[in-house]
């Protein structure tokens, strides 16, 4: 793709955010790996390092040993504990500074949203995040960082000091459901949008894949930002396959002037 092809996109994209009242961003790995998070199923990725099958629900929750053995994985490896977001990030979270923004969407469990500012309240994250435990008896949440103080300090496995309960990572398993408040909520969100951008996301997982075809038979424009091919290309009003940062940071970069002529355009 040509610079003058990117720069056309960029701006058509552009054009839509400005002129919409209801942005929702969707997004993926593809995020994420510009932070240095290698994908989950790339070499370096966790599953070249560790066996599925130990992230099953079932056998966490049937195996001492496993547990024992996950939490000692977030121990040693810190999972995601000092990534920091990336120009992608920061330009989504941008998107909400300039009141353009409904929600984020993520299938990504690193917590690099809220660290890049977007609000709690405007991100629903379909398979967790990882800088929580839930416990599976009172469902009260403890923040990553008191686990592994927990762990360092001798304990095996961590269990709720409130009642005692099993303690799980925040993190959607294999073999469990997704929330479904959070699923019902992205869908309804989808389907108000009236632009809606896929950032990094091959979108072969369902049901998060459902979302952006919830938003077009909607009605909504569809912008995918994405390295590799998606199912949804050919419905895209824009496509960009180019790295996140890049093309979220050239977008948002132009959303801003065109806020800006508007503005001046408004006082004259």
């Amino acid at each position: 793709m040509s610079t003058h092809d990117i720069s056309a996109k960029i701006q058509a994209a552009a054009g839509f955010i400005a002129e919409s009242t209801s942005v929702v961003v969707f997004t993926g790995a593809g995020v994420s790996t510009e932070s240095g998070i290698p994908d989950f199923r790339s070499a370096g990725g966790i599953w070249s390092r560790f066996d599925p099958d130990d992230f099953t629900i079932q056998k966490y929750l049937s195996s001492e040993k496993t547990r024992r053995r996950q939490w000692q994985i977030l121990v040693e490896e810190g999972l995601f504990r000092d990534i920091q977001p990336n120009t992608a990030h920061l330009a989504i979270a941008e998107l909400e500074k300039l009141g353009k923004l409904d929600c984020v969407i993520t299938q990504n469990i690193d917590n690099l949203h809220q660290k890049a500012g977007n609000s709690d309240e405007r991100i629903y994250e379909l398979h967790g995040n990882m800088q929580w435990a839930t416990c599976l008896d009172c469902r009260a949440r403890f923040p990553m960082e008191s686990i592994r103080e927990m762990l360092k300090n001798g304990e095996k496995i961590p269990v709720c000091r409130r009642c005692g309960g099993m303690l799980k990572p925040d993190v959607v398993f294999f073999g469990e459901s997704l929330p479904m408040k959070t699923i019902e909520a992205a869908a309804y969100h989808s389907q108000n949008a009236d632009v809606f951008i896929v950032v990094g996301s091959s979108l072969l997982v369902h049901p998060a894949s459902y979302m952006p075809g919830y938003a077009k038979s909607a009605g909504s424009r569809l912008v995918i930002v994405n390295l590799s091919e998606t199912p949804y290309d050919t419905y895209a009003d824009v496509l960009l396959p180019y790295s996140a940062g890049h093309a979220m940071s050239g977008i948002v970069d132009e959303v801003k002037n065109l806020v800006q002529i508007e503005k001046r355009d408004s006082v004259r």
